[in-house]
């Protein structure tokens, strides 16, 4: 079954490169069953974030009425990219399945090398300088969050 959701995902990315947007989509499935589907959106929305992987977990979540896809299955027509894999391991899919490599998207000008190296960088040293900013009351909001008693554990 895994090979005809991943040739679902290849199809509906190829669809979406002929109505103008980008060569990937994602599908999550939950008991065989595809519940949420995603193609890339960045350009069509002007969204940086509209990967087709985050529209798919986005829709499933909806779906499921939950900001976790347990018990689900995420298929890709493309390896993730840093964004999308940080996405993936907070929405905790059960496995994640693609067909085509990070090197095949970078040889089409989908690269993110870049990124997977920035990661390891010093804040201060990266291409996009990140600054710390010492303030004394930056712990407050973590402190007002351990104190809720009722709060959705994540």
């Amino acid at each position: 079954m895994p090979n005809a959701f991943i040739q679902q995902s290849i199809e509906m990315a190829v669809e979406n490169v002929h109505r103008g947007g980008g060569p990937f989509a994602a599908l999550v499935v939950k008991d065989g069953i595809v519940i949420a589907t995603g193609c890339n959106q960045v350009t069509r929305t002007n969204d940086p974030t509209a990967h087709a992987e985050l529209v798919a977990i986005r829709e499933a979540c909806r779906v499921l009425g939950d900001f976790q896809l347990k018990g689900c299955d995420l298929y890709c027509s493309c390896e993730p990219c840093p964004m999308c894999l940080g996405a993936i391991f907070w929405a905790r899919p059960e496995r994640v399945f693609f067909a085509a490599t990070r090197a095949d998207a970078g040889a089409a000008g989908f690269e993110d090398t870049l990124i997977y190296e920035q990661i390891a960088v010093p804040h201060s040293e990266r291409s996009i300088p990140m600054i710390h900013v010492v303030d004394p009351q930056s712990g407050r909001p973590f402190g007002e969050w351990v104190s809720q008693p009722h709060k959705a554990e994540y």
